[in-house]
């Protein structure tokens, strides 16, 4: 097989898999607006009137007044985890501070691709602190890994407080069959992850020596354990803020609901779906008497990504002095074209 041919293998297969994302992403919406239809039929309603009916009554001042401090100071946690994986595995002398507008200005690039936004952070880790970008974006794979468990570890934690409102929570899938199963894959794969990469099983293997798992070459359990407790305020505080917010939109929900299912929702809002489609289902399916709060995680989750860019801009020109310094102290030319003299 030629390169152009092979090129062009690949750009089908990428092709296949948009019209996939975006075909079930299609069929996620419209379920949820099937869900919608009938709750508004039940009210008497046509959908477009219920939907305004459910956004009219929240209560948006407090709602700002809650969803501004959650980013920063998820802003705050996320880049302090990020810190200290980045200290442990690539470099020792990176200070918080320097590392506080990359991450801000990433967010910028997340609008467009989450993975753009991690390819920020390696570009700058390689000009300032000449990490090889392999093992920079090893240690954004070990955090994203980190943080699948967190979820799975909070969820499993709101599952077992809270089993009756899981299974009062039921009637479309078999949740609670499904989510302790998830869990026991999880719980298996712990000491099978950390024996391999200590070389203890599969000692012939030699995919553990490439460049992409130098994070996890290095990692120790306690590395592990540390990065989860780093990252853990985020999603409390994430509970209590929907909590908080679903009560402002008029939805009773307690916390124990939300420590059960949000972890989940978030997890199905990491599936490659665009709009997070897989996400907004999964809230009309945990909570059936309300299938108006697929539109609420919509309108959550875009302020969320937009506030974090807007702080991504704030901190944008010191993010661009840390990446391009040497632009940023050669002397601009005068208006004629020539370089200023010294003395002039």
């Amino acid at each position: 097989m030629t390169k152009r041919t092979a090129g062009t293998a690949v750009k089908g297969r990428a092709l296949l898999f948009k019209l996939i994302t975006w075909v079930l992403a299609l069929g996620c919406f419209y379920l949820v607006y099937t869900r919608v239809e009938a709750a508004a039929l039940r009210d008497g309603l046509t959908p477009m009137a219920y939907m305004s009916e459910f956004f009219g009554e929240a209560n948006w001042v407090f709602w700002l007044c809650l969803m501004i401090p959650y980013s920063v100071f998820f802003y705050v946690v996320d880049t302090h985890a990020t810190w200290r994986v980045i200290r442990w595995f690539n470099t020792d002398s990176l200070r918080f501070t320097q590392i506080l507008p990359i991450r801000a200005s990433a967010y910028i690039l997340s609008l467009v691709n989450e993975q753009v936004g991690k390819g920020a952070m390696s570009l700058y880790l390689l000009k300032r602190h000449d990490v090889p970008v392999w093992q920079a974006v090893s240690s954004m794979i070990m955090l994203g890994v980190v943080e699948i468990y967190q979820l799975l570890f909070f969820s499993a934690v709101g599952v077992f407080l809270y089993f009756d409102l899981v299974e009062q929570a039921s009637s479309v899938l078999p949740l609670p069959a499904i989510l302790l199963t998830v869990y026991g894959v999880a719980l298996l794969y712990i000491p099978i992850h950390l024996l391999y990469f200590k070389g203890v099983i599969f000692k012939g293997s030699t995919l553990r020596a490439r460049p992409l798992l130098h994070a996890f070459r290095l990692a120790r359990v306690r590395h592990y354990v540390f990065v989860l407790l780093f990252k853990a305020p985020n999603l409390l505080v994430a509970v209590m803020v929907y909590t908080l917010a679903l009560a402002l939109f008029q939805v009773n929900v307690n916390f124990g609901q939300m420590l059960a299912f949000l972890p989940v929702i978030f997890l199905a809002a990491a599936l490659p779906l665009p709009f997070h489609a897989g996400a907004l289902l999964l809230w009309t399916v945990l909570f059936p008497e309300y299938p108006e709060v697929g539109a609420f995680s919509l309108i959550m989750h875009t302020f969320f990504v937009v506030f974090n860019a807007l702080i991504g801009l704030v901190f944008l020109p010191k993010a661009n002095q840390e990446l391009f310094p040497d632009s940023a102290s050669q002397p601009k030319a005068d208006s004629a074209g020539s370089m200023p003299v010294q003395g002039e």
